[in-house]
C-alpha cells in the first residue's frame, strides 16, 4: 500500500485534531478543507476571522467543517487561563506579561492549544521560518521522556522501498549520546511509517576498519543506543554499503543482524545526513518526505515556506499519525 494511503487508513475517523496557526494562507485552507472532507483530521485554523473568510470566499472553500479561532477575539477568561498555564509551564522563567505577549504570536497560541490538549498536534511553517515553529515547541511542549533534544528525519520512498534518514535537518554536530538518542527516535518514527526498524549507525568505517575519533564516536553511540533500547536491532559502526548491500555486509560485518538489511540510517552529523538524503533524492529518484520532527512530547511539524497545498496535506497526515502512535 502506498505510504499516504496506509497512513490515511490509520487516522481516518480517529478524530485527531490539528491546529494550523497560518489559517489565513490559501495553501493551509485548501489542505484543511480536504482533510476535513475526508475525515482524516479535525482542523483548527488560527488567524483573523475576517481574513480567513476572505481567503475562503476568494477560493470557493467551504469552511463549515473547520473550527476557526481568532486569537484576538479569544474570550478573556480562556486567555487568562492560557496565560496562567504558560507561566506555570515555564516554571518561573516567564512572567504573566511576557506570556500574554507571546500568545499574540499564532505559533505560541497554537502550541498552547496542543499543550492544553485542545489539539493533538500542530502544523506550521508555511509563512514562518523554522525557528518560529520549533522555539515554542521546545519551550512549552518540550522533549519526550528519554530525549534531551529534537531531531529531523526524512522518509525516503521510491516505489515499494521506504527508509528513514536522520538527522538531516536539525543538529549540526552531535556527540555520541545525541547520536544514540537520534537512533532510538528514528526507530520509533520508522514504526509510525510501517517500517520494522533495523538501525545502522553510519560511519566511514565498518567494525574498526579505520581508526579516528569520529569512528570512536559512532561506536560509542551504538553501544549507548543498544543499552537504551535493547529490544531494537541497532548496529554500527557501519559504512553505508555494509549497511545496505547484503554481499558487502557478508564480507565486512558477517555477524551483524543489521548489516545488509538496514532501513533506518543514522548519520554522524548534519552535514553528511543532509548531503546523503539529497543525493538519494536527486540521483536516486527517491521522494524525500519531511523533515519529521522527532523527540517532542507531542507532534509539532514544520513546513517549508515553499510548501504547496499537497505538501501541507501530507505533513498533516504524518502529524496525525504521530499523534495516533
Amino acid at each position: 500500500m502506498e505510504l499516504f494511503e496506509q497512513l490515511s487508513s490509520q487516522i481516518k475517523g480517529q478524530g485527531k485534531t490539528l491546529v494550523f496557526p497560518e489559517g489565513e494562507d490559501v495553501r493551509i485552507q485548501g489542505a484543511a478543507v480536504r482533510l476535513a472532507a475526508e475525515e482524516l483530521v479535525k482542523p483548527i485554523l488560527l488567524g483573523s476571522k475576517a481574513a480567513i473568510e476572505a481567503t475562503a470566499a476568494a477560493n470557493n472553500f467551504d469552511l463549515s467543517g473547520l473550527q476557526i479561532i481568532d486569537p484576538a477575539e479569544y474570550p478573556a477568561d480562556a486567555r487568562e487561563k492560557m496565560v496562567d498555564a504558560l507561566v506555570e509551564r515555564r516554571n518561573g522563567k516567564t512572567d504573566a506579561a511576557t506570556a500574554s505577549k507571546w500568545l499574540e504570536d499564532v505559533n505560541y497560541f497554537g502550541t498552547m492549544l496542543v499543550y492544553l490538549e485542545v489539539a493533538d498536534g500542530m502544523v506550521s511553517g508555511a509563512t514562518h521560518p523554522t525557528g518560529d515553529t520549533v522555539r515554542p515547541a521546545l519551550q512549552i511542549i518540550k522533549t519526550a521522556p528519554g530525549s534531551s533534544r529534537i531531531s529531523g528525519a526524512f522518509v525516503m520512498q521510491r516505489d515499494d522501498e521506504r527508509y528513514i534518514f536522520a538527522d538531516a535537518a536539525i543538529n549540526i554536530d552531535i556527540d555520541a549520546q545525541t547520536m544514540a538518542e537520534i537512533a532510538v527516535q528514528s526507530a520509533n518514527t520508522a514504526k509510525v511509517f510501517g517500517i520494522d526498524p533495523k538501525v545502522a549507525m553510519l560511519s566511514f568505517s565498518t567494525k574498526g576498519s579505520a581508526k579516528a575519533p569520529q569512528v570512536d564516536k559512532v561506536a560509542e553511540a551504538t553501544q549507548l543506543a543498544k543499552t537504551a533500547a535493547p529490544e531494537l536491532a541497532i548496529d554500527g559502526e557501519l559504512q553505508f554499503d555494509a549497511a545496505f548491500v547484503e554481499s558487502v555486509a557478508a564480507a565486512k560485518a558477517p555477524e551483524s543482524e543489521v548489516a545488509g538489511h538496514a532501513n533506518v540510517f543514522v548519520f554522524p552529523d548534519l552535514q553528511s545526513g543532509n548531503i546523503g538524503y539529497k543525493i538519494a533524492q536527486r540521483l536516486g529518484g527517491f521522494e524525500a518526505i519531511g523533515p519529521v520532527l522527532q523527540g517532542l512530547a507531542k507532534p509539532i511539524s514544520d513546513l517549508s515556506r515553499g510548501a504547496n497545498e499537497e505538501d501541507v496535506y501530507k505533513v498533516a497526515i504524518i502529524t496525525a499519525a504521530q499523534a495516533l502512535a
